[in-house]
């Protein structure tokens, strides 16, 4: 479950894998009871089979009415494009150049939503399938039955035995949330034990990117109606994860701490262990233990996160979880999956001279344009090697710009499939003979390979290749036209498509993978600088909610390392890979020394207001950095002042984690690593002055005033001049008391927040002494007394 959060992809290569199946043989058996001919049984059964797995990825929602009206317009997709095909069959050149236009328009429909990225597909398919199998008129009514068929088949299976349950799948993600966070804590241990290392500390981030991730799966599921039993909110939840994550950030930077002291790292590697392996009574009991032995030893930090995580466990377990407030999710669900790379490369400008008309258009144009001109050049080239089997390179071109969006994705993608087809082939001939003429081998091979293709497809593109490579040398095998001829031909179809597709997405409007990542690193720069400015207004007591800005961050971060891995990984142009992960780290360490910054104020540690100014300089900063053209350089100047000027302790956590930021923003905005801040210039002291006044308004001189800190130390003295002014100093920012005490006045105190760095101006009004009349007295006489 941790390596597939909510088993999204274990239900969707399910989900393809049974519609596919029985709508394969829902198609067979109509077929047999109608009459048909083997011809005709054939192509209903393909056009079956390929209409029910692709609705089965169309029809992945929850809603009843919005899969009906997908499915509805399955027919219509692929009627028009059957239509089109047996329209221009007979004509060679004609059908060709059509098809090119087909693939454009495929492409170009995406733009209005998830359901017509499948209406292209079929449209796409449609005409394929008619054209290139020379379908006429006459058997279009059969072709089109099929079709109904599979879109009424794969509907009802989508309503019924494939619905899925964003319920149980949020609780799934949820879970799986939990399993990565016990892996960092088991790396954790391991560190503990072992000490630092380079390679360790690279396994404990990439641990973390994967528990961000399924935060943000959690995030994304949360938002999905009907999905939150009872009275869990959505906010409620997200504010849960929150305080889990944070825990475990807290965790890692314990442990990457230097411990001097090996018994207490064994006991913390001892507790951490318990945790991992989900002993939670005795891992939180071995925690108090350790806290209460660590002392001031950075080993507490260790018991502090494992307390504080298993305190969110047992919130969310035992009390439940309230509602706290409206919700909006920073990420949604697609097909399943978070969203891709296309989510970031929309707005980014394409390659090219000034005049080309191409860098004007929108993302979704230009790719439909690059389709377009891909395939006719894989019709061409391909139909150099082979007329009759050509269309496997013009399916390179077109799978080459699905689900890419630079040039370097677009190259990474196509030396998969030529990679997955080349180790494929060896399978798939292998198979072919074991199951030749066994036809129940035959479907459990094919079957097998579509559900494996489906569930490995997001962990890299050749593994689907590779299954679907197996799956094409049984089909052949079927048709009995399977040779190790036709699979070499395939793969030189498929290394000349390959190759069109790398050189169009090259020459024609590249879209630079660099420039991408520039447009990505601004949007993270951009929502850091707005939670910054956030973050200063709740230290100026000022509320807000910083959760959702935090998930917009992670989500930035999760975009950016998605857009740069073809740079991180080998290709021909991506010699900065070093540059890049060194950037891919600074901003990681960004999100998370924000993170930290939120687990602070979370804390109610943030008593200094005097910070809030650093902390919209650092935000402007961000903003500075955010903006194309603009330079960092005056305000990274006034964050340094500003960090100068501050009226904190050195040890005061807030201050530590915005130092940290301001020498990250630094390095982000400049590439060069900043000069250490210097000390504050003068004492960090605040003035406290006014007049002691008595109850008519009159000067009150010689009256003793005591300045009391929180904890009930005395940090300053004073007596009020003849006018009744006085003058005090007070040593930081924070929460005092002022005592005024003066003759035949009664004494009185105040409470004074002083806010670092600004003067504080406080009357004092005194009441007078109440002067009691003593009771009469009787006086004595000596005739009085009597003795008896």
């Amino acid at each position: 479950m941790s390596s597939d959060p909510g088993l999204s992809r274990l239900w969707s290569a399910v989900s393809a894998a049974v519609a596919m199946t029985t709508g394969l043989a829902v198609e067979y058996v109509f077929a047999t009871l109608t009459g048909a001919a083997p011809q005709a049984t054939l192509v209903a059964v393909l056009l079956g089979a390929i209409t029910a797995m692709m609705g089965s990825m169309a029809l992945s929602g929850t809603a009843v009415w919005p899969k009906v009206r997908t499915a509805a317009l399955f027919p219509v997709a692929m009627g028009l494009g059957m239509t089109l095909g047996i329209a221009v069959a007979p004509h060679t050149d004609l059908m060709l150049a059509v098809f090119v236009v087909v693939m454009f328009a495929a492409v170009f429909v995406r733009r209005f939503g998830i359901p017509f990225f499948f209406y292209g597909f079929m449209v796409w398919m449609g005409y394929f399938f008619a054209a290139f199998l020379h379908a006429t008129l006459g058997g279009l009514p059969a072709m089109l039955l099929a079709v109904v068929i599979a879109s009424a088949w794969v509907l009802l299976l989508s309503l019924t035995v494939l619905r899925g349950n964003p319920g149980r799948t949020l609780a799934r993600t949820r879970r799986a949330f939990g399993a990565r966070a016990r892996a960092v804590v088991r790396l954790c241990a391991e560190l503990l034990e072992a000490g630092p290392g380079e390679q360790l500390t690279r396994r404990i981030h990439a641990a973390q990117a994967r528990l961000a991730e399924s935060a943000l799966m959690i995030e994304a599921w949360s938002a999905e109606v009907p999905v939150l039993p009872g009275a869990v909110s959505a906010a409620a939840i997200r504010r849960t994860t929150m305080d889990a994550q944070l825990a475990i950030d807290l965790l890692v930077t314990a442990c990457a701490q230097p411990v001097p002291e090996r018994d207490l790292a064994t006991r913390a590697a001892r507790v951490l262990d318990l945790f991992a392996h989900k002993n939670y009574a005795a891992a939180r009991q071995a925690a108090e233990t350790l806290l209460a032995r660590a002392g001031t030893s950075p080993i507490r930090l260790v018991a502090v996160a494992v307390t504080d995580y298993l305190d969110v466990v047992r919130r969310a377990d035992r009390d439940g979880l309230a509602d706290t407030g409206e919700f909006e999710p920073a990420v949604t669900i697609a097909m399943g999956a978070l969203p891709g790379s296309a989510a970031a490369a929309g707005d980014v400008e394409p390659r090219g001279r000034a005049w080309n008309p191409l860098r004007r258009l929108d993302f979704t144009t230009r790719q439909a344009v690059q389709v377009a001109v891909a395939g006719g050049l894989a019709i061409v080239l391909g139909r150099l090697l082979s007329e009759q089997r050509y269309y496997w390179a013009v399916i390179a071109a077109f799978v080459a710009f699905t689900g890419t969006a630079t040039r370097s994705e677009v190259f990474l993608k196509s030396v998969n499939r030529v990679v997955g087809t080349l180790v494929g082939l060896g399978a798939g001939i292998a198979l072919a003979h074991l199951t030749a003429g066994h036809p129940a081998a035959v479907l459990a091979v094919i079957v097998g390979s579509m559900f494996c293709g489906f569930y490995l497809q997001r962990l890299s593109y050749a593994y689907m290749i590779f299954f679907v490579t197996i799956m094409v040398s049984q089909l052949y095998s079927v048709l009995n036209e399977f040779s190790a001829g036709l699979l070499v031909l395939r793969l030189e179809e498929t290394a000349i498509g390959a190759a069109v597709g790398v050189g169009v997405g090259l020459v024609l409007t590249p879209l630079s993978t660099r420039d991408t990542v520039r447009t990505t690193e601004r949007a993270l720069a951009g929502t850091l600088g707005e939670l910054l400015a956030a973050t200063a207004d709740r230290i100026d007591g000022r509320a807000g909610d910083l959760d959702a800005q935090v998930r917009v961050l992670d989500n930035n971060l999760r975009q950016l390392r998605l857009v740069a891995a073809p740079l991180v990984a080998a290709v021909p142009w991506g010699g900065g890979s070093r540059t890049t992960r060194h950037r891919l780290t600074l901003a990681a360490s960004l999100a998370q020394h924000t993170h930290r910054l939120v687990a602070v104020l979370r804390r109610g540690r943030a008593n200094d207001r005097s910070l809030a100014g650093p902390a919209r300089a650092l935000a402007d900063v961000a903003t500075a950095v955010a903006e194309p053209g603009s330079d960092p350089t005056i305000p990274l100047g006034l964050a340094e002042a500003a960090l100068t000027q501050h009226c904190s302790p050195a040890d005061e956590p807030l201050l530590i984690e915005l130092i940290h930021l301001r020498k990250l923003l630094h390095e982000f905005a400049t590439g060069d690593e900043p000069a250490r801040l210097p000390e504050p210039a003068a004492p960090c002291v605040t003035e406290i002055s006014g007049h002691v006044h008595g109850p008519a308004g009159a000067p009150v001189p010689g009256a003793t005033l005591t300045l009391v800190d929180a904890v009930g130390r005395q940090t300053a003295r004073a007596t009020s001049a003849t006018d009744g002014a006085f003058t005090l100093q007070a040593p930081r920012a924070g929460s005092y008391v002022l005592i005024t005490a003066a003759a035949h006045h009664a004494p009185a105190a105040a409470t004074v927040p002083v806010c670092g760095g600004r003067g504080v101006v406080q009357d004092i009004w005194l009441a007078a002494t109440r002067t009691q009349t003593p009771p009469a007295r009787r006086h004595c006489h000596r005739r009085d007394v009597r003795l008896r």
